[in-house]
């Protein structure tokens, strides 16, 4: 092991701006999949005739399908019909696919614990479905939504790494290039273990954060 040619200026600039991709990618596909995510899982809730039936089975597929796969669909498959992205677009895309079919069934899952008395009594009250779901049904669900979406979005960060395979430069990517150069096998502990401390350090910031919201809404 070589810690001092290991964390040499250029390598760290190196693993930083693969982390900084990393983490834009991961963002933007957490704010996309989430949008999606909260229309779908609504639908579904609602049970909107066919629509809902329809995102079922489309959620299911997805969710069954290893995220791998999607990546190689949007990144070589498409482009056999002319439909072409670029490296960093094919992993928000296949990401963003991926963790609303995962995100859709958390929210689902919590609009459904609520109780349906909840809704019966706030439709007595003259409110409509529409007002009832969000002044009474999802301020209640929100609260046993946080832990598990938070863990989505954790997931949904680490799963970045798999879109190495694509050769999308981010940390895993970039840790790989200083450990294929001449000489990175003495590299390979100490590059990876700083990249384990990167991972560790946003993911387990996001626990934070989660567990303190769920504090707020309790």
């Amino acid at each position: 092991m070589n810690f001092t040619g290991a964390f040499t200026p250029d390598h760290l600039k190196f693993l930083l701006e693969g982390f900084l991709v990393t983490l834009q990618v991961a963002s933007i596909a957490i704010v996309f999949s989430f949008i999606i995510a909260a229309v779908i899982g609504i639908i579904r809730y609602a049970k909107i005739p066919v629509l809902a039936q329809i995102l079922g089975v489309l959620v299911e597929l997805i969710r069954n399908l290893p995220l791998l796969l999607i990546i190689f669909f949007i990144h070589f498959a498409l482009p056999e019909v002319g439909i072409k992205f670029s490296i960093i677009m094919s992993a928000i895309i296949a990401l963003t696919i991926f963790e609303s079919a995962m995100l859709s069934e958390v929210i689902r899952s919590g609009l459904t614990s609520i109780h349906k008395g909840q809704i019966e009594a706030g439709r007595s009250s003259g409110l409509s479905y529409i007002q009832t779901l969000w002044h009474i049904v999802l301020p209640q669900a929100l609260r046993r939504m946080v832990p598990p979406i938070v863990s989505q979005f954790i997931s949904l960060l680490k799963d970045t790494s798999l879109a190495v395979v694509i050769s999308l430069p981010e940390l895993m990517h970039n840790a790989n290039v200083i450990n294929n150069q001449p000489g990175g096998d003495k590299f390979v502990m100490p590059i990876f273990i700083l990249v384990a401390l990167m991972y560790f350090i946003v993911n387990y910031t996001l626990s934070i954060i989660a567990r303190r919201l769920e504090l707020k809404t309790t």
